[in-house]
């Protein structure tokens, strides 16, 4: 493909409550084996985009260690492979990336040290199966300066807290709020862009010049009534993980049949870092309903309607109902959960009892298990 690719992989959002903590909201679990940036790094390798730069900054240790090896989505190579990028002190510039533009143009050396004449800038904290290239044509039929990818919500969704557009009938975008107070349209931004790469540069050096840092707010929302701005529209399946409940319904999502088999059997696959891990073990008497287990779990009791994550332990006679168990839990005998989100490493003791109410609930106990 004529094209690099930039995830954008060192945000915070604060709606994640404890979750974002300890990881960076791109180094989430999901569906019992991945990480949330698995997918916009397998969409990468399969639009054939060799050079991939992703850009880290907040809580990155557990997405850095996620991301040692490049090897497992084929970005192990002599020509291009996968970058890096932190917040470098420099006599040009020190301190934190302070926007989305502004990481970018701290990292110019790599968009100008490239020869592919394309850029496809991804947010790294979505859900998503995508063939870049048919994005990239569409850019190039449309003959536009910038191609957003969107999709049109149900009428029932809270679209406030993204960016939406207006498009014509040909497709350009004809306004773009981010988080509007009232939103006009139901059609928003995927977080997902191609633009030319000697444009972006130019357009980044101005944003730095004047002080401008958001990719949004200072460039795709100032430019839209002076550039060719185009929208992409995308029917298959995509979230956005930017909130607890976010989280939790994505999760929750792959256990049905649908999504399972879209994301899991449908060609092409989704990659991500494998641990040498044992299959799950069911003991005798185990009730699994509707289930994800992933490798290294043991499981007694009974498990309905759940996600649970690498190296579960779960204890004879629990009750685990609607709820999510990341990686490296044990659950004690006779716990009983319903409607958790319980974070990784933690030890819950015998005879517990946790139960989401009107909201999900966040399970964080400190590990006896482990020395401080």
């Amino acid at each position: 493909m004529r094209a690099i690719g930039i995830i954008l992989a060192g945000g915070n959002s604060r709606r994640m409550k404890e979750l974002s903590a300890k990881r960076a909201v791109c180094a989430m679990p999901i569906a019992g084996s991945f990480r949330s940036i698995d997918f916009a790094l397998s969409n990468m390798e399969w639009s054939h985009i060799q050079k991939v730069a992703v850009l880290t900054q907040y809580n990155s240790g557990s997405l850095n260690e996620h991301l040692s090896s490049s090897k497992w989505w084929d970005f192990g190579r002599k020509q291009g492979g996968m970058y890096l990028l932190t917040p470098v002190l420099t006599g040009e510039s020190g301190g934190w990336y302070r926007g989305t533009a502004d990481a970018i143009a701290q990292n110019l050396r790599f968009l100008r040290h490239s020869h592919e004449p394309y850029v496809v800038i991804a947010s790294g904290d979505c859900v998503y199966k995508m063939d870049y290239n048919e994005v990239l044509k569409y850019h190039i039929d449309k003959k536009a300066d910038i191609t957003i990818v969107v999709r049109e919500m149900p009428a029932e969704a809270c679209v406030e807290r993204y960016g939406t557009v207006r498009m014509d009938e040909d497709g350009r975008i004809l306004d773009f709020e981010e988080k509007p107070i009232v939103a006009r349209s139901n059609t928003i931004s995927c977080g997902i862009y191609v633009i030319r790469r000697r444009q972006l540069i130019e357009l980044l050096e101005k944003a730095q010049e004047e002080g401008r840092y958001d990719l949004v707010q200072d460039i795709l929302i100032r430019y839209r009534h002076v550039k060719r701005i185009y929208g992409y529209r995308m029917t298959d399946y995509w979230s956005n993980i930017a909130s607890v409940e976010d989280y939790y319904r994505t999760n929750i999502d792959f256990l049905r049949p649908e999504i399972r088999d879209y994301f899991f059997r449908q060609y092409p696959p989704v990659n991500t870092r494998v641990l040498d891990l044992p299959p799950a073990k069911f003991n005798v008497g185990v009730t699994m309903k509707n289930s994800l287990a992933a490798a290294g779990c043991i499981i007694n009791g009974t498990v309905e309607n759940s996600v649970l994550f690498q190296k579960v332990y779960v204890g004879n006679n629990c009750v685990i109902r609607n709820s999510i168990i990341l990686n490296d839990v044990y659950i004690g005998d006779n716990t009983y959960l319903e409607n958790c989100i319980v974070e990784s490493r933690g030890t819950l003791q015998a005879n517990a009892y946790y139960r989401g109410e009107n909201d999900v609930k966040i399970v964080i106990e400190k590990s006896a298990r482990y020395p401080i």
